[in-house]
């Protein structure tokens, strides 16, 4: 696994590259400290061993440069994703990939794929903790209140995992501090979380309705979550399951938000083998509508 900076629109922009075939690119979570190398540790390795792998930083996380455009808040971030996407496999001769995304990643992924876009070319999805109504619950509420000591970092990590011994972890604790404390990571990873000043009070992200059409998704997607995830309401997994055409979904018992961290070696056999399927050209799902 290799670190590596590329420059995409001025902006330096890091990633991780392992593995040989097809690609596979790994999109991380959105909680303050998120990197690649916080989000993928488990699962980079894996899939490295079957699949060429990229798991770039965000933009405004991670070793990516912190930039962030109040005017369009989430555009901004995608379409410099798309850029780096289009970048890395043009040098490689490739036309399209396999995406796999957690929480935020897997969130921004899905919206992707329904709108049909083109910003990502995806040949198949793999969803952990992502898309759907997200409520606005006492956990939500302990993510975005962090405020950058190690006593908030183990609140937020303890309503991110079902396993206490993540938050309990000191080494774990202070990996997560040191990327969550970089020059602007903060600054970024706060700034959508602010609410415009004005009387009627905009209402923040969460607690809203989806208004994302997950039924024009066609390609084949895999949504995972876990069962004790306390950042998401009962069931939402199997709803989005029901609205796209050609889908499976797992739910891990005794996983919290992150089933590709406290369940890694699960999660990373079922993509696997889900990814094995697609490059085979095997489909099994259901088609759900």
């Amino acid at each position: 696994m290799t670190g590596r900076y590329i420059d995409i629109d001025g902006i330096r922009t890091h990633y991780l590259e392992a593995g040989e075939g097809p690609t596979v690119v790994l999109l991380h979570s959105g909680e303050f400290g998120a990197a690649a190398e916080l989000s993928w540790e488990f699962t980079l390795p894996a899939l490295a061993r079957h699949f060429h792998v990229l798991a770039p930083d965000w933009l405004g996380f991670g070793r990516t440069d912190k930039v962030f455009d109040f005017a369009d808040p989430r555009g901004r971030s995608v379409r410099h994703l798309s850029r780096f996407v289009a970048r890395m496999l043009a040098e490689r001769g490739t036309d399209e990939a396999d995406f796999v995304g957690n929480s935020m990643g897997a969130s921004n992924l899905l919206r992707i794929a329904a709108e049909s876009s083109g910003l990502l070319p995806i040949r198949s999805l793999v969803a952990a903790s992502g898309g759907g109504f997200v409520p606005l619950t006492p956990e939500r509420q302990t993510l975005l209140s962090y405020d950058g000591t190690p006593e908030a970092m183990r609140a937020m990590l303890g309503a991110m995992f079902h396993d206490p011994g993540w938050a309990a972890d000191e080494d774990y604790v202070a990996r997560r501090q040191q990327l969550a404390l970089l020059p602007g990571a903060w600054e970024c990873a706060a700034a959508p979380r602010l609410k415009p000043a004005m009387p009627t009070g905009a209402a923040s992200a969460f607690g809203r309705a989806d208004p994302t059409p997950y039924e024009a998704i066609a390609v084949p997607a895999l949504i995972v979550a876990g069962a004790e995830d306390r950042l998401r309401l009962p069931g939402y997994a199997e709803e989005l399951g029901r609205r796209i055409r050609h889908s499976e979904v797992h739910v891990f018992e005794r996983c919290g938000h992150c089933p590709n961290i406290e369940q890694a070696d699960r999660f990373n056999d079922l993509t696997i083998g889900f990814l094995r399927r697609v490059h085979q050209k095997e489909m099994p799902w259901t088609t759900n509508l």
